[in-house]
């Protein structure tokens, strides 16, 4: 009887998967998941931030691949993750996401995600411990196989909104957290998984920027699961994101007061001299993708130097992925 109950349970398993799920439920491995986030934290070694000479995309292997060989590339596995309601591109064995849901953790909106030229790049996915930090804070010591482990660990990558995810660029805890506060303690929690997990150092000012986050959640432990914990998103209200604008105007307002108040009188201008031709704006061409990932560019999407539609091949705003 148990015999047949567990050829059952393996078909089961077998149908139910679809190809772009099958990173959602996978196990961590060495992140400190479980323990409190504040006792990782102070594990971690702290250390200057390294040169980031010799950095380039291509050192932590091609962009979104296939690592774990589920017939499905890193970014479309991590969309079906994070996505509701999504719908598949037709014979792509239900991997390539062309629309659905996504309940943005970054800024704590809803947004509409669907593929194409001018549209998939409202959603981007996001390294929680970006590439060009992890080089700096000890990746450039892993092997090539760890680095490409890293740039596609699920554990690492979220479905954010495109706008929150480019702010972000290539920050750290001390220049950058989400504007949704509710999911800051759990960022941040993760950042330290990571870290752990690669054996990556942090800054003085990066722990100090962690820490602080930590004193208003001091329950708060290393995620054990991938993707985002449903109950601890909660969508920002109209008052809030009200509320949180007028802070930064209030905020800006204060600085340039404090500007104008501490500037010396100025001087009598003199006659204006000839205003000076702009310079051209100097155009940025990769002849390939292969250019592209040997300048540490890529992927490009649609809105930055060197995108061509050339490169983009399934014309969804995001080339050389």
């Amino acid at each position: 009887m148990m015999s047949v109950l567990s050829g059952l349970l393996a078909v089961g398993l077998v149908v139910g998967l679809s190809v772009g799920s099958a990173l959602a439920v996978e196990p961590t491995d060495n992140t400190g998941a479980g323990q409190s986030a504040t006792q990782a934290l102070d594990s971690l070694e702290v250390k200057g931030r390294a040169p980031k000479t010799g950095y380039k995309r291509t050192q932590f292997g091609k962009a979104w691949a296939d690592v774990d060989r589920n017939g499905c590339d890193t970014r479309n596995d991590i969309l079906n993750r994070d996505l509701t309601d999504v719908k598949h591109k037709v014979r792509t064995h239900d991997c390539v996401v062309e629309s659905g849901q996504l309940h943005d953790p970054y800024t704590g909106k809803d947004i509409a995600f669907k593929k194409g030229w001018k549209t998939s790049t409202a959603v981007q996915i996001d390294h929680v411990v970006a590439l060009s930090d992890a080089w700096q804070k000890g990746a450039q010591k892993l092997s090539q196989t760890k680095r490409t482990e890293l740039a596609n660990d699920p554990y690492n990558l979220l479905a954010v909104q495109g706008k929150a995810n480019q702010k972000k660029s290539d920050g750290d805890a001390a220049t950058w957290l989400p504007s949704n506060k509710s999911f800051r303690c759990e960022y941040v929690a993760r950042q330290i998984g990571v870290k752990h997990k690669y054996s990556l150092w942090i800054t003085q000012a990066e722990k100090e920027a962690i820490s602080k986050v930590l004193s208003s959640c001091p329950t708060q432990t290393v995620p054990d699961y991938t993707g985002v914990k449903d109950s601890t998103v909660e969508k920002t209200t109209e008052s809030e994101q009200t509320e949180q604008t007028q802070t930064e105007q209030s905020a800006e307002q204060a600085q340039q007061n404090q500007q104008t108040t501490q500037a010396p009188a100025p001087e009598p201008a003199p006659a204006p001299a000839p205003a000076p031709q702009p310079a051209p704006q100097q155009d940025v061409y990769y002849q390939n993708c292969t250019a592209a990932r040997a300048a540490g560019t890529a992927p490009i999407y649609q809105d930055q130097p060197g995108y061509r539609l050339q490169l983009d091949r399934d014309h969804d705003g995001v080339a050389c992925e």
